[in-house]
């Protein structure tokens, strides 16, 4: 025996605090294991690079090998082994790793980064095993073998080993709870977990079951379209295709490798979560990027690889550090200039993309300032008006956008027209202003919610008044901030009240009834304050221009904008639904014929004299039924409302076929 002592800990109990306290999943014992073979085969390359080995290296690869009889799971490699000395220097003396020491000696030596930071690491195996070994043959010429045996207390072994080939095997004899990890099953699904994109082969009876290429190590040029797509697919299996992606690759002023998807939206998907997966050294390590992403980019999928990013001693958690931060702004930035540069070059994509995008591109302009300076100008709205700009029809290639190597590629297919235009247009903000600055300078019609307000919309529209959709969740929140950033500009809902040019305005034609001394207007006005009796209801009487007067509605319902956003904003901190004002307009369309015939009746019931007559009733009713279906574009009816105006409607239906049949 070469030697028998005590591992030099600082204190006895660093076993259950290992087995209870430091590793949060017993399951990633596997991970730092393989993870040290990985780096054990990475250090005969930087040590034979340097021409102080100049045996036969063999063909990297780890073993896993499963005795279910013993009860043992192995883990070996072939690669650079440990001396009797380097065990007891690097194993017995917990928490000293020899990563640091060995990547200061042989700096530059290797294209593979030594993945290890934690001496740990081995230890983690104390919490499946009762009791490992090590049998481990150094690279050293003349080295002799040996074995390392602990039974999870301070006490070990070291003795010669006959091991007669060059490397580290691992030996766990499972404790009874942990027998789970003698089934290959097990094994394999770990291996995909954590270890898919090692760059060496992992071997189970014989078989290789890691990936072991990780394209986000890969130059952006020496990848293919369907090499992005096919590691979305393995990576999200049975989802749809991306909208476009990112390749992340930079070595300063922090090192960061990755590749972000923007995906398609579905409804039930939780945007609050993150699904970019975060490895170090191509290691698997977490799907929590929570404190590296901003907020705003959780949407999107992907792998980040980072040796910068300061994790805890298990690797399950980020430790608080300026370099985060830092990491999260680069990213956002490389996503901006994503987004810039897909407006610039291929707009028909970048609108075609907008649906899934704009939200929480919308999101992340509310929450940061920089990104919000980097991409405010290129922020679209779909619009009413059909627009004849040509749009690049491009075959999208990979691009590195700078020199350090960041690169994206697109993914939805281009259309083959250079006369191209969107299915539906969008446009800048600015655009709008520009185009429209001759007729309504600094003014934005805008609509919330294109079914019901369709009306409104039409009558814009047909006025040559051009209307932008903000239909998104977001949107309310977001047309404050285009009224701060736009300060001089005045938005207008559609149907919180009508522009001049949508009204004729020559009143002074109107006839006076010479026995009332009241224009028209003013006597429906007072009918239909009469007939529907709301002391809290404004009514106006104006005549829609139109050359088709039957287009046009006989009353709309006006919700004046300062009113309705102070209601909104009143629901909103109270956590309920905006309840429809009682304060409301109704705007009668003057022009419209039905009411122009609505007012022959009444002045034919003028003329019959007191009483509530049959027509007297059948002006009543009408009045109230030209209410209820302008009530209709702007609120649902309960319940109730929908039984009382089903009612009316059928009584309306009576009496004119009443009045019809005589």
């Amino acid at each position: 025996m070469l030697e028998q002592g005590t591992i030099s800990i600082h204190t006895e109990n660093i076993f259950p605090i290992i087995k209870k306290s430091l590793y949060s999943d017993h399951q990633i014992f596997l991970r730092e294991l393989v993870s040290n073979a990985v780096d054990a085969i990475q250090k005969l390359k930087m040590v034979s690079r340097a021409g102080d080995y100049a045996g036969d290296m063999g063909g990297p690869e780890i073993e896993i090998a499963i005795d279910k009889d013993k009860k043992t799971l192995s883990i070996s490699d072939n690669g650079i082994g440990m001396t009797a000395d380097e065990v007891k220097k690097y194993i017995n003396q917990v928490a000293f790793s020899s990563a640091e020491e060995f990547i200061h000696k042989y700096e530059g030596k290797s294209d593979q980064p030594i993945i290890g930071h934690f001496g740990l690491g081995f230890y983690s195996s104390f919490m499946v095993a009762q009791k490992v070994e090590i049998d481990t043959l150094s690279y050293q010429e003349g080295a002799q073998a040996v074995h390392w045996s602990c039974d999870g207390s301070p006490a070990f072994t070291l003795e010669e080993s006959s091991r007669t080939t060059r490397g580290t095997s691992i030996i766990l004899s499972l404790q009874g709870e942990e027998e789970e990890f003698l089934e290959s099953a097990r094994i394999k699904n770990l291996v995909k977990t954590y270890c898919d994109f090692l760059p060496v082969p992992i071997k189970l009876d014989g078989e290789v079951i890691n990936k072991q290429k990780a394209p986000w190590r890969e130059s952006p040029s020496n990848l293919t379209q369907e090499d992005y797509l096919e590691f979305y697919r393995y990576l999200y299996p049975f989802q749809e295709e991306p909208l476009l992606w990112v390749h992340l690759n930079t070595d300063y002023p922090f090192i960061i490798n990755g590749i972000l998807y923007f995906p398609k939206m579905r409804p039930d998907v939780d945007v609050t979560k993150g699904q970019i997966k975060l490895f170090c050294n191509q290691v698997f390590v977490s799907d929590n990027c929570e404190e590296i992403i901003p907020q705003f980019l959780m949407p999107m999928r992907g792998v980040i690889d980072s040796t910068d990013i300061p994790l805890n001693v298990s690797r399950s958690a980020l430790q608080g550090d300026r370099t985060v931060k830092r990491i999260g702004d680069y990213i956002a930035k490389k996503v901006g200039d994503r987004l810039k540069e897909l407006f610039r070059d291929n707009r028909e994509q970048y609108i075609s993309a907008w649906k899934d995008l704009g939200t929480f591109v919308k999101f992340g302009v509310l929450n940061d300032e920089k990104f919000k300076k980097q991409i405010e100008d290129i922020i679209v709205f779909r619009t009413t008006t059909k627009l004849t700009e040509k749009v690049a029809a491009e075959t999208p290639v990979v691009e590195v956008q700078s020199s350090d190597g960041d690169a994206w590629q697109d993914v939805t297919p281009s259309p083959t027209s250079e006369n191209s235009t969107p299915s539906a247009p969008y446009t800048t903000l600015k655009e709008y202003l520009e185009r429209n600055k001759e007729r309504n300078e600094n003014r934005v019609f805008y609509s919330t919610d294109e079914a019901t307000q369709a009306t409104y919309i039409e009558l814009h529209k047909n006025q040559g008044l051009e209307v932008l959709f903000m239909d998104s969740f977001i949107d309310t929140h977001f047309i404050n901030f285009l009224e701060r950033e736009y300060q001089d500009v005045k938005f207008t809902r559609v149907d919180s009240d009508l522009d001049n040019t949508l009204l004729e305005q020559d009143k002074d034609k109107e006839i006076v009834d010479p026995k009332t001394n009241k224009t028209r207007s003013e006597t429906i006005k007072e009918l239909f304050e009469k007939s529907l009796n709301k002391p809290r209801l404004n009514i106006r009487t104006e005549a829609l221009k139109s050359d088709d007067p039957q287009g046009t509605p006989p009353a709309i319902v006006l919700l004046p904008e300062i009113l309705r956003r102070m209601r909104e904003m009143n629901a909103m901190m109270q956590q309920q639904s905006a309840e429809f004002p009682e304060d409301h307009i109704l705007l009668v369309n003057t022009a419209h014929p039905l009411i122009q015939n609505l007012a022959n009746l009444n002045q034919g019931i003028i003329i019959q004299g007191d009483g509530e007559s049959p027509t007297d009733q059948l002006v009543n009713l009408i009045c109230q039924h030209v209410y209820d279906l302008a009530l209709m574009s702007q609120k649902g009816f309960d319940a109730e409302g929908m039984k009382s105006f089903v009612e009316r409607s059928n009584e309306v239906l009576t009496k004119l076929t009443e009045q019809a049949s005589k």
